[in-house]
């Protein structure tokens, strides 16, 4: 009982954190199931349909402050959706699959580090051919390791100055929501999925957590509190999948 407490607190925590910036969260809940000891089997589908529920609400939130614009949003997804699928249906082994999410993690906080110092710039429109060309390659890698691609999408936007933060939150959101719905298809192609009793807590804690952290994040949070929490969430699951 006291393991499951602490599991389904530390993925509310993860949630929460991970939904004020516009993210599903799926690279933390799976540093902590990792931590607790979870099987890989049940990680990665567990990881996506968490990723959905929170994904979602964290959307809502965003597009309800008016954050949201579909013009930046379908060039990553019209390629990202299909290639995530096709990733969904891949098998990676253990140790490289944990080696390219720690990798992915590490080059987003280094991008958001890099952001700190920078003021807010004069956006500029995304070039179609490379909103194509980055969607799908993040789709392909969020569905071979089971996460939504907002930790690297996001990163993207805000270096390559396309969106402001806020706008970037919002369509990382609904990005990671499409990714994870597709990523997790695949993964049913190989074979049903099916959560314990344990793991449907967590859906319903990582829920709680989204709730809570997309309404703060889209209202309540100023823009370097966002930059600060992004970049320590990703610090942290980064070193949980680096040394476990």
């Amino acid at each position: 009982m006291n393991e499951l407490i602490i599991l389904l607190s530390l993925l509310s925590l993860v949630a929460f954190l991970y939904s004020s910036v516009g993210h599903g969260g799926a690279s933390g809940y799976l540093a902590v199931m990792t931590l607790m000891g979870i099987s890989s089997t049940m990680m990665k589908p567990s990881a996506l349909v968490m990723n959905l529920a929170v994904s979602l609400f964290s959307f809502v939130g965003f597009y309800r402050a008016g954050h949201f614009k579909m013009k930046l949003f379908l060039p990553f997804a019209l390629a990202s959706i299909p290639m995530a699928y096709y990733g969904g249906t891949m098998s990676l082994p253990d140790a490289i699959y944990k080696k390219i999410l720690a990798v992915c993690i590490l080059l987003s906080i280094i991008r958001m580090v890099y952001q700190f110092n920078q003021k807010d710039e004069q956006t500029r429109p995304i070039p179609v051919w490379a909103g194509l060309l980055s969607g799908g390659l993040i789709g392909l890698l969020s569905g071979m390791i089971g996460i939504g691609g907002g930790i690297i999408l996001s990163p993207l936007m805000l270096l390559m100055r396309w969106s402001s933060l806020k706008e970037t939150a919002a369509v990382s959101a609904l990005f990671i929501f499409v990714n994870s719905l597709a990523g997790l298809y695949g993964q049913m192609q190989k074979g049903g999925i099916h959560l314990t009793e344990n793991m449907q807590w967590a859906v319903i804690a990582t829920i709680i957590g989204g709730l809570l952290g997309s309404y703060y994040g889209s209202k309540k949070f100023n823009i370097p509190t966002l930059r600060y929490l992004l970049a320590l969430g990703l610090l942290i699951a980064c070193g949980k999948l680096m040394f476990t």
